[in-house]
């Protein structure tokens, strides 16, 4: 008999679910996760889908539009799901932005951008890998090689 180990389901919240293997603590990085909400982070947890899978369950937390832009880069084909009164209000698949401004940091540090004050701005120019264009220097960056912050 196979034993499993059962997580608490969340009254209300978010799930970020079928995250690639390895990249649930870039998404827990993204996100800053402060305060009293408990989070539960499972890594490496075997999948039917893609074989080896993380999952990040934050209660009372629903993300902003910004966050999961950002978890697109680093997770595309990650799931989210809201979660109302221990049940599932919705799931869709996380979608890549074509543009992203203010939510990449440029990694050439002659950019201006690096160099004075102002917001970056990304195209998207390739979806799968993800290539990313910075709209200022013109440089193609791969998602990652690029810092994502909010």
């Amino acid at each position: 008999m196979e034993k499993q180990i059962k997580v608490n389901a969340i009254k209300n919240g978010t799930v970020i679910d079928h995250i690639a293997a390895g990249k649930a603590l870039r998404v827990i990085d993204i996100l800053n996760l402060k305060g009293n909400s408990s989070v539960m982070i499972g890594m490496n947890l075997h999948s039917n889908k893609i074989g080896k899978k993380d999952i990040i369950k934050i209660e009372n937390r629903e993300l902003s539009a910004n966050e999961v832009n950002s978890i697109s880069l680093i997770a595309p084909e990650s799931k989210l799901i809201i979660i109302k009164n221990f049940k599932v209000i919705s799931k869709s698949k996380l979608q890549i932005p074509d543009k992203l401004d203010h939510l990449i940091v440029c990694p050439n540090p002659n950019c201006i951008t690096n160099l004075e004050k102002v917001k970056t701005k990304f195209k998207v120019v390739k979806k799968s890998p993800i290539v990313v264009r910075c709209l200022y220097c013109e440089k193609k960056y791969a998602a990652d090689d690029v810092k994502v912050h909010i």
